[in-house]
This record gives structure tokens, sequence and C-alpha cells, in this order.
């Protein structure tokens, strides 16, 4: 453990030296939106959670405003998500670079977390990473829909230890980014018994913060969720589920399956991306 932490908060210091989305309308909150995603590879039924106002209403917004049609599923990764919303997808050239643009604002996060997770099918919201995102903000308009792979019981086990002990190392990365002047110090005084000191007195405060929470540890129904229909477990809580895929899973699939990619992060070539023709309210 200590030679694990060792390397953290070498790293550590190795990297430190180197608009809202318009008025909300009302809506009933006993009845969820329908809205209907019409492709050129056929169409997918979604719903939108009344538990995540903020993405529901942007979205419902920019559906009405027609911000999706012509936009292209410009991300594809096999047994992972398929990645839309692009503004600048829209008539892009062949061999422009997708995925960076948006609408102006972000949206903050609304985890509903463990009710709503990344399950197949899961209907959320794409964001920039924590490095410049440590709220974890949504994108204002990109969103995905997740196919994600089934996990056997073990590997789902082995997700909870690594998702527990990344919880450790966040609470000792922030503890030590607040003694970096002290650190700084000794390392240039070659105190290694003084590293050595602190560091242990920094493990032991961020087991004690970590043992004020609970373990993560999946429900039941993720549990049975990811273990028979599949789905991306180790982005839950990061990222903001908003929906879920009602009809026109075999859509998602078919896109997902049978669209060439040019690289590992499932960079589209231009004449074969999807395309959204438009998003339509069903139900309100």
């Amino acid at each position: 453990m200590k030679r694990n932490f060792t390397v953290l908060l070498t790293i550590l210091i190795c990297s430190v030296t180197a608009c809202q989305s318009g008025q909300k309308k009302d809506r009933n909150m006993d009845q969820e939106t329908k809205l209907k995603i019409e492709t050129t590879a056929g169409d997918i039924i979604v719903k939108l959670y009344n538990e995540t106002p903020q993405h529901r209403d942007n979205f419902i917004k920019l559906a009405e405003e027609g911000t999706y049609e012509g936009t292209l599923f410009h991300r594809v990764i096999k047994d992972f998500m398929i990645q839309a919303g692009d503004p600048e997808s829209k008539n892009a050239p062949k061999g422009k670079m997708l995925g960076a643009g948006d609408v102006g604002y972000t949206i903050p996060a609304e985890f509903v977390y463990p009710k709503y997770f990344h399950k197949k099918g899961a209907l959320s919201a794409a964001r920039q990473g924590d490095e410049v995102n440590p709220d974890k903000a949504s994108s204002g308009c990109q969103f995905y829909i997740v196919t994600g792979k089934v996990y056997n019981d073990s590997t789902l086990l082995g997700m909870e230890q690594q998702m527990n002990q990344m919880r450790l190392n966040n609470a000792f990365n922030a503890l030590a980014q607040k003694h970096m002047k002290e650190i700084y110090k000794m390392r240039k005084n070659n105190d290694q018994d003084g590293l050595m000191d602190l560091q242990d007195s920094l493990i032991a405060q961020a087991e004690a913060q970590v043992a004020k929470e609970p373990e993560f540890k999946f429900t039941p129904e993720q549990v049975k969720a990811y273990t028979t229909v599949g789905g991306t477990p180790h982005l839950d809580g990061a990222y903001t589920v908003f929906g879920e895929v009602l009809e026109g899973m075999d859509i998602v699939d078919k896109i997902c399956k049978d669209t060439p990619v040019t690289d590992s992060n499932g960079t589209v070539e231009k004449k074969n991306q999807p395309v959204i023709n438009s998003i339509k309210i069903e139900e309100k």
C-alpha cells in the first residue's frame, strides 16, 4: 500500500511541476416525455427522466429548435456507445475533427445514482474530462446511447474494488495538494524520513476520510442489468444519465456494429456516418 502511494505522490509532484439553456417550461412531472430520434439507419424511441429536469428540458428545447437535424453519429465504439449531437457535424467536410462542438453552455450534473445507471440503452450526456471539468458538467448538446457489454459477477466485484481504491487515491491526492510547499521543501533538502512520515500521515487521514462513507457497491439492480443485458458500469456516477431507449435498440446496435471507424477513439468516416434527420416529441 505504501509503495503505491509513493508512486502516486511522485506522479502528483511531477504533474504539478510540469449558461443555462433558456427558460424552463412547466411540464407534467407525472408523465415522462418520449421522443423519436429519426436517423438514416432507422428510428429510436427514447424517454427522458423527470428526475433530471435540466437535461430533460434542454434536450426538448434543442429538439424543438431543430438543433439536431442533420447532425451525425460522429463517434462509435463497439461494445461501448454511439455519440452524437455535435452542431459542427452538420455538413462537415471529410476529414474534419468532430466532438468539440457545443451550443455555448453546459448543464450542471444531475446524478440520480444508483437509480439511473449505464445499462444498455441508457441515454447520457457527454462532457469534457475531469481535469478541465471537475464538477462533471454536461455538454449542452452532445449525448450518447450505451451499448456496452455483458459482465460476469467476478468482474463486477473487481470493479467495485478498483472504484473503492480510486476513492482512496483521490482523497490522498487532495490532501497531498495541500502540502505541496512542504513536500517541495523536504524533497529539496533530501529529507526522505520527513517525506515518509508525511506520507504515512496522509494515508491515515485519507483512510479515515473514506471510512466515513459507505464502500462503493453495485446494487442488485445494477448487477442484474450488467450480467444480463450489459452496459458500461465504469461510467456510473461520472456522467449524467437522463433517459433510456424504449424502442429501436436494434437500430442502436446496428449503428454500433456496422459503422466503420478510423481509430480506437471511434472516429467515423464522413461517408459512413449515420445522420439524425430529426428528433420529434412523441409525448409530454
